[in-house]
């Protein structure tokens, strides 16, 4: 995995599942439960689980003897995951490379990852990882930010970051949008063995009640935090309070209203 990825450690976690989990995460992590629920599968994976929003969200929509298993590469994201059930809630929790799953073949019926391939060094393995694991007829559902333009919360934080660094900009805020081009992507299922394709896009109106803490989860709920005390020479409360001025001129003063904006895909293993 990325070292971009590998850097959900130390706060991060507590910043990204509190300060980002309720705005921008939850909502869709309820539509891809239900849509993995939907074909009522016993065996469930799910890859880049994070701080275990969406795992959450599988666990009360999945019939109640389906194995639910949750993996990510950064065992403090999943620390914080497994405070959210309770003792007996059939979940178990293992670190994972997506890349490189530590699970036999055709040992689950339905792989699922939100806002995770982003980050995936190698994006073909993943795909053919997640093909191997899923047994026939079993599909596997993932989600990707839209691009900038549509997800403007992310735009203004990459171009604020960036004026605080013009001769090295951060470019934290590029990879979660990367992945907005829906052919590459098709491609790289098709050349993995799925089929049955199947894309959404989703459009929604979020309400965020407390802008500065928001704000605050921009910088310190990512690895974007990182990259600028990596730097060096640039308190972050400045960039903080840039991104908060950013976000109440464009998106209203609390409660703002902004625009996210996703693609989920799935497909059928033969």
């Amino acid at each position: 995995m990325s070292n971009t990825s590998a850097g959900f450690v130390g706060d991060i976690p507590q910043h990204y599942d509190q300060g980002l989990g309720p705005i921008i995460f939850v909502d869709f992590a309820a539509d891809i439960a239900q849509r993995v629920a939907a074909n009522r599968p016993a065996r469930v994976l799910e890859t880049a689980a994070g701080t275990g929003i969406v795992t959450r969200k599988l666990r009360d929509a999945l019939p109640a003897d389906a194995q639910l298993t949750a993996t990510d590469l950064n065992p403090p994201m999943l620390d914080l995951a497994r405070a959210k059930f309770r003792l007996g809630e059939q979940v178990t929790f293992q670190p994972a490379d997506a890349v490189a799953l530590p699970f036999a073949d055709r040992s689950f019926d339905a792989v699922v990852c939100q806002f995770g391939i982003m980050f995936y060094p190698d994006r073909p393995k993943s795909f053919s990882e997640a093909y191997r694991v899923l047994a026939p007829g079993g599909r596997y559902v993932f989600s990707v930010w839209d691009s900038h333009r549509y997800n403007s919360f992310g735009r203004l934080a990459h171009e604020v970051v960036g004026s605080f660094f013009p001769a090295d900009p951060p470019q934290f805020y590029n990879v979660p949008f990367s992945c907005h081009q829906i052919d590459p992507i098709k491609e790289l299922l098709i050349a993995a063995g799925f089929e049955d394709l199947g894309i959404a896009v989703l459009r929604l109106e979020k309400v965020i009640p407390d802008t500065a803490s928001f704000a605050r989860a921009l910088v310190y709920g990512n690895p974007l935090i990182d990259q600028i005390r990596a730097r060096g020479g640039v308190d972050p409360e400045p960039i903080v309070d840039t991104i908060l001025k950013g976000l109440r001129g464009e998106f209203g003063s609390d409660p703002a209203h902004v625009l996210l904006q996703v693609i989920v895909f799935s497909a059928t293993k033969r």
